[in-house]
């Protein structure tokens, strides 16, 4: 008889399973955002103020952009102690706003003509919480053309006798 390959029971399969421990659950994955007003002001809705963990009120910010651009597709925000240099966002009716319309138009930032979104993404810089603010234009959706009953006049038909 030929010996073949045994798996072995130990007595402690022969039990009952216990309860699993549950897994924390992580925080589902919130999207932060915020866009570019009109007059060129940086709005932070309440909803994401909330999520970010630095109260805005009270924070100094110095803001910066990628060296050697022309055109900003992302702003950095970086907390500061000290307050020469840097800018503190003002609390609005539903929102935090940063006012920075001469930095937008100079990096490229035409907020007068195109709405501007941003995505805000925190990282570390220099031992502090930073935000880095990715500037994307919003997607303007394409009108979509009328397709009911025309109205009005109907148009004159071109007379084929001339």
């Amino acid at each position: 008889m030929k010996a073949s390959n045994i798996r072995f029971f130990s007595p402690t399969e022969n039990r009952q399973p216990t309860a699993k421990a549950e897994k924390a659950t992580k925080p589902a994955k919130l999207k932060l955002t915020g866009y570019v007003s009109t007059v060129g002001k940086l709005v932070l809705p309440t909803k994401t103020v909330a999520h970010i963990g630095v109260d805005l009120g009270k924070t100094f910010f110095k803001v910066g952009m990628d060296e050697g651009k022309r055109k900003a597709k992302s702003l950095y925000l970086v907390p500061s102690n000290t307050d020469e240099g840097t800018f503190v966002f003002e609390k609005a009716a539903k929102s935090y706003t940063l006012a920075l319309p001469f930095i937008l138009k100079k990096s490229g930032v035409d907020f007068t003509k195109t709405k501007y979104d941003f995505t805000i993404r925190l990282f570390e810089y220099e031992g502090t919480t930073a935000f880095e603010l990715q500037v994307t234009p919003e997607a303007v959706a394409a009108k979509v053309p009328y397709t009911g009953k025309p109205r009005g006049r109907k148009p004159k038909q071109a007379s084929d006798a001339e």
